[in-house]
């Protein structure tokens, strides 16, 4: 190391003083001495003494004290870029990035990251919002107060600009929780053009591992888009994905920081500073202009028609007994004005986002119930003729 770095070690605490005299191979008087020249001539007194005076860009060793102990006592988990936020927004403090990043690593507080790997050419963005999103997941302890949870981050982007739509924190990825981000997303913005995803279970299914997914048989994601003509793209390598790695890259630097800031430790209170706080300032701070001016969204004329398109469905044979068995439910059909009996019929139940459960013989609804499986009043009204 050079006498530099030993002595910010020394300065940041990292390190005794009689341990650096110790590591440069000086007696304690001469690091004494030293100590008292860098604490006169600042940052800068070791980078080049042939001038004969002191550098006038140098910085105070008490600035440089404080930011050292800050980062130390209150910032240790945050990457250099947002911690040299930090300093201008909450502290008042204006130093660059450069000299920032230069003492942190100098001092042992960050790691020196080593060179990337071999050149890869970027593919070009869509000229148009709405055109292509991104819908990816990142699994990480996004709640550091909650060392031992992690939970998973779903991201929706847009290729041309980097805007995020929406964001959801799960306890896990699931074909419910990626129709809810999808859903919120269309309700607000329109219909897109097409989206980009892995391979996982939930988005297509793969007879082999590593293999192409089979399209003839689509998930309940993959009929969902269909229904609304959205394009389904699959990622077939995670450098293809890497518009999304790099966005959860960013996050994972500070997401769990600010939540740690605000003492967040409840799921609920971190999406609602996802949607309040933290996607508004990723829109205005980490997004790029479009090629083009425009939209490619398209407006949704019946947004009710969503309920039925975002929801699980299966088929079901009505018993004799007009019920439907649907998981550990049994579903009572009520009598119908229009038809004596439901017994062998063929019908469809959809499961809702909001845990709702109807089922449909052809267009029609003939019955609406609750997550436990008990007929809701709207759906009792319709039966005895008092409403649809």
């Amino acid at each position: 190391m050079r006498i530099q770095e030993v002595l910010l070690r020394a300065i940041s605490g990292k390190i005794h003083w009689f341990q650096a005299a110790e590591i440069l191979g000086v007696t304690p008087r001469t690091m004494h001495r030293w100590k008292v020249h860098f604490e006169s001539h600042g940052y800068d007194a070791f980078i080049d003494r042939r001038r004969g005076h002191p550098s006038p860009k140098r910085v105070p060793v008490a600035t440089l004290q404080r930011v050292l102990t800050l980062f130390r006592e209150q910032y240790n988990d945050f990457n250099v870029k947002h911690f040299h936020e930090k300093l201008l927004e909450e502290h008042g403090i204006s130093l660059s990035y450069t000299w920032v990043k230069t003492v942190l690593q100098n001092a042992g507080l960050v790691a020196r990251h080593p060179r990337r790997g071999k050149h890869r050419k970027a593919r070009p963005r869509r000229p148009l919002e709405g055109m292509l999103l991104h819908l990816d997941a990142s699994r990480h302890c996004w709640m550091p107060l909650r060392p031992d949870q992690k939970d998973d981050l779903l991201v929706l982007m847009d290729d041309a600009t980097n805007r995020v739509y929406e964001a959801l924190l799960v306890p896990e990825e699931n074909t419910l929780s990626v129709m809810q981000v999808l859903s919120d997303c269309i309700r607000k913005n329109g219909v897109f053009c097409a989206i980009y995803t892995d391979r996982a279970s939930h988005f297509g299914y793969t007879p082999k591992q590593g293999g192409p997914v089979d399209r003839s048989r689509p998930s309940q994601v993959g009929r969902a888009l269909e229904q609304l003509q959205i394009q389904h793209i699959f990622a077939y390598s995670p450098q293809a994905r890497g518009r999304s790695e790099r966005l959860f890259g960013t996050w994972q630097g500070r997401l769990p920081q600010e939540l740690r800031l605000r003492g967040v430790v409840e799921r609920d209170a971190a999406n609602a500073y996802l949607r309040q706080k933290f996607i508004p300032w990723h829109n205005r701070r980490m997004t790029v202009a479009a090629q083009q001016q425009g939209s490619a969204f398209v407006p949704v004329a019946d947004k009710k028609r969503l309920d039925q398109i975002f929801c699980l469905e299966s088929e079901r044979t009505v018993g004799n007994d007009n019920t439907i068995v649907y998981g550990n439910r049994r579903l009572q059909i009520e009598r119908c004005p229009w038809r004596f009996s439901f017994a062998r019929a063929s019908v469809l139940v959809r499961e809702h986002l909001d845990g709702r459960i109807s089922v449909w013989y052809g267009p029609n609804r003939i019955g609406l119930y609750d997550a436990a499986g008990r007929p809701t009043r709207q759906a009792r009204m319709a039966a005895s003729g008092g409403g649809r």
